[in-house]
């Protein structure tokens, strides 16, 4: 993958060099392999290059044949070949960036339907004076953007926009959605004005400043649901996978994969092998020294079936406060997720043995893989029962009774749609208002409200378009960019998504078993005893760490009069969580950890913006 950004002025002043050059030397950890600008006037494009196919050509931005067309691309389209195949166009390179440029060049902008992998990418036409940008249908990478009367910039990351903004603030509006979903949903982001390209969508910038932004990709609606039994269900799963495996192997670089020891990393190492025919696999696991959440050992279990060459990284709470606040700005918002650094260090190790990895993100939100998806209907159907007690009876739940506790906040909630997102909520409705003082100021609630079908299928909508698109794959594509290491999710290839949303419900969760299609495919493949065993998750034993190690951290930054944190939020309602989680009779880790790392965060942007004056 690569680092892309760009500029495109509206009263016709040329854009600098000097800045293009000062935007992508911000993505270098994205590229460090080669970087290039390109300007014409009023419009320039910079890149920062990770090589993984053509290494030796297809240095960008890249001019198209007539020198009409220009290109800034980050990804990887795994079916150029066929698709240069298909084109009568006069190659210079034996890369997929140019690839893009006659796909443009003989289709236009409804070339991307072509496309199969991961992208974002922009292309200059100056027959037309458009700016083009589009980002791929999953949102595996990131393309963010900023807007003014006088110019448009986009960039892979918002740091690199920093340059052309005169002081970048603290978007307050979303804290709220920050405390609903530990991240903030397209098309907003924690600063003022800048904003995301939404997954499956294309932006136009015309020359008159107009700009537009149209969706090119959907999930299958409900009526286009297979009527198709659970055998053939799983024959046709297994289809699709392996074409998507064999697909994210195309690269010029070694591909390795993590392998955590869960069915789904598991299952695509396995594809993997058997692609190879047991040659060369390189995988990587994590561990936490905590009998409790470590899978190390069920890693090595499936590393021995797979025949990989393992390797194991051991992360300590040392290393967390060591990583939390440089991991913070490669981010460019507060780590999500306690894993973020933990997926850090496995890249970190990934990248001393391979360019290129494979994992098995994406497989819970399309397959019905997590817990919750067990309770979809009541999720729906709560709206009958009082909330009041339900509240009290959660309030009451003790520290080991974790997963309780998160149903009665989620089913307690006031309408349907909050029910769902309440699952992953790290603060319900009531405590978001009670903490900043009101309700929010807009709604981010359209991917819980635009489901339609069963209670499943709708949860599952939701977490595609928020939890995976804005949470997950933001983190993966940030943590594995800051090792200058490539990720690729062999799940979310888009024929494998439509394929999960064409298949009915009662495949994924089955007579109470979650991602029941998925587990009956891996069987093929791996031991039942690794199957069947209780899913764990990427889980770090924060709740010990905030008791320990970590306690005085957490309670000096959150209590601090000078805290971003403490000015902002209810101080007597934040000592009330470390006090409860202190004593041990609550486990308050997911909310104070959403707190600790937004105070993180905000110090670390505050050094950042001083570096820069």
């Amino acid at each position: 993958m690569c680092g892309i950004a760009g500029v495109r002025r509206f009263d016709g002043a040329p854009v600098s060099g000097e800045l293009l050059a000062k935007m992508g030397e911000c993505l270098r950890h994205r590229g460090p392999d080669a970087s290039g600008v390109w300007s014409d006037g009023p419009v320039g494009f910079a890149h920062s290059r990770l090589a993984i196919i053509d290494l030796a050509g297809s240095e960008q931005p890249m001019a198209g044949a007539g020198q009409q067309t220009h290109i800034a691309f980050n990804g990887e389209i795994l079916n150029y070949r066929r698709l240069r195949d298909e084109l009568d166009y006069p190659f210079t390179t034996h890369g997929d960036t140019e690839v893009l440029l006659a796909e443009y060049e003989r289709h236009g902008v409804d070339g991307v339907r072509r496309l199969r992998g991961q992208f974002a990418y922009a292309i200059h036409d100056a027959r037309t004076g458009e700016t083009h940008l589009f980002r791929d249908r999953l949102g595996i990478l990131p393309l963010y953007y900023y807007r003014t009367d006088e110019f448009f910039a986009f960039a892979s990351e918002i740091k690199a926009l920093f340059p052309v903004l005169d002081s970048p603030r603290v978007d307050t509006a979303s804290l709220h959605d920050f405390l609903a979903h530990r991240s903030v949903p397209a098309p907003y982001t924690f600063f003022e004005g800048v904003r995301k390209v939404p997954q499956g969508h294309h932006l136009t910038v015309g020359a008159d400043g107009s700009l537009r932004i149209e969706k090119y990709w959907r999930l299958p609606t409900e009526a286009e649901i297979m009527d198709v039994s659970p055998a053939a269900a799983v024959e046709l799963l297994d289809e699709a996978l392996r074409a998507s495996v064999r697909d994210a192997l195309v690269a010029d670089v070694p591909v390795g994969a993590y392998l955590s020891g869960g069915v789904d990393s598991s299952l695509i190492c396995a594809l993997v092998a058997q692609q190879r025919g047991g040659e060369g696999l390189h995988t990587f696991s994590a561990g936490f020294g905590d009998d409790r959440v470590d899978e190390t050992e069920w890693a090595r279990l499936a590393a021995k079936v797979v025949g990989s060459d393992h390797h194991e990284t051991i992360i300590t709470a040392d290393d967390f406060q060591s990583d939390w606040a440089r991991l913070s700005r490669h981010r460019d918002s507060p780590l999500s997720e306690p894993a973020d650094v933990a997926v850090f260090r496995l890249a970190e190790l990934a990248r001393k043995h391979v360019k290129v990895v494979l994992s098995g993100e994406g497989s819970d939100e399309l397959f019905g893989g997590y817990p919750k998806y067990r309770y979809a209907r009541t999720t729906r159907a709560a709206a009958l029962l009082p909330s009041a007690p339900l509240r009290m009876l959660e309030g009451r739940m003790p520290a080991d009774r974790a997963r309780l506790t998160v149903a009665l906040r989620a089913i307690s909630e006031p309408s349907y749609p909050e029910r769902m997102r309440g699952w992953f909520a790290p603060f319900t409705s009531r405590e978001r208002d009670g903490l900043l003082g009101g309700p929010p100021r807009r709604s981010v609630l359209a991917p819980y409200l635009d489901g339609r079908g069963d209670a499943l299928r709708r949860m599952l909508y939701a977490d595609v378009h928020t939890w995976l698109a804005d949470n997950l794959l933001e983190r993966g594509d940030r943590m594995s960019m800051a090792a200058s290491l490539e990720l690729r999710p062999p799940f979310l290839d888009h024929r494998v998504a439509e394929l999960a949303f064409r298949l009915p419900s009662n495949v994924k969760v089955r007579n109470g078993a979650t991602k029941w299609i998925v587990k009956e495919l891996a069987r093929r493949h791996l031991p039942a005893e690794l199957v069947d065993r209780p899913k764990v998750g990427f889980k770090v034993p924060l709740d010990a760490w905030f008791r320990g190690h970590l306690h005085d951290m957490a309670h000096d930054l959150l209590t601090d009069p000078s805290s971003f944190v403490g000015s902002t939020f209810d101080r007597a309602a934040v000592r009330r969580l470390l006090a409860a989680h202190a004593s041990g009779g609550r486990d308050e880790q997911p909310r104070i950890w959403t707190l600790l790392s937004l105070e993180v965060w905000h110090r670390e942007l505050r050094r950042q913006l001083l570096e820069t004056v």
